[in-house]
């Protein structure tokens, strides 16, 4: 069984979107200061790093973090590898075939901003129409390779297209050296209660064979073997 972790570690060092909360990681208590224990601080905003958008993030009406079904993030997931494009939309969409695919996870040229410092405002997003289209093809997850699924300049249509819709978002995922293919997703946020949004950490498992081995049932303690 292979386990992939498509996470970004949580620092100080890590970019993010601008505009919203910075992340601090500090000590609070530490051993070697004479503490019983070693305890650390963090503050940072809901939308750090590999996190995922309820869609309370868009609507005071929407489903909450806390609320979500678990069967959305839990479960078989096809990674799209689309290169060469900041623009994701129908046209490039169209050209894979995603009937009957709940959970879709977008391979850019973003994973590669996550060796750069600071944030960068030129990487790859997904369009409106883009999003209409994953909409209308019935999917229930999308995540994306870095913090935003919406281009630098959107004004939130991308967003809302998804999330009205019941279609929650992973964004800010590190997908470097993972093929396109089929995957078993393990992605569970923290369970903020009223929450628009939430950090998770996001597995995936199996390969671009994966459709070989068996699927991992959320229902039970029991994992696939290889």
């Amino acid at each position: 069984m292979r386990i992939h972790d498509i996470t970004v570690s949580l620092s100080s060092d890590l970019p993010i979107y601008p505009g919203d909360p910075g992340i601090t990681v500090e000590p609070f208590s530490r051993i070697s200061q004479g503490d019983s224990a070693n305890v650390t601080r963090i503050s940072m905003g809901s939308h750090s790093g590999t996190h995922l958008d309820a869609p309370f993030h868009f609507d005071d009406a929407g489903t909450t973090v806390d609320e979500i079904a678990l069967e959305t993030v839990i479960g078989k997931a096809l990674v799209l590898e689309i290169l060469g494009t900041k623009e994701i939309g129908r046209q490039e969409l169209e050209k894979f075939r995603i009937e009957g695919e709940e959970r879709l996870l977008l391979k850019t040229d973003n994973s590669k901003l996550w060796q750069q410092k600071g944030f960068s405002e030129e990487y790859a997003a997904l369009t409106k129409d883009g999003a209409q289209y994953l909409r209308d093809a019935g999917v229930r997850l999308v995540g994306i390779d870095y913090l935003s699924i919406e281009g630098f300049h959107g004004e939130g249509d991308v967003h809302r297209t998804l999330l009205e819709d019941g279609i929650l978002v992973i964004e800010g995922l590190n997908l470097e050296g993972i093929k396109a293919g089929h995957y078993q997703l393990i992605c569970l946020p923290l369970k903020l209660k009223g929450g628009d949004g939430a950090p998770v950490r996001a597995l995936l498992i199996g390969g671009s064979d994966s459709a070989t081995e068996p699927e991992f049932d959320p229902h039970t303690s029991k994992w696939p073997l290889a």
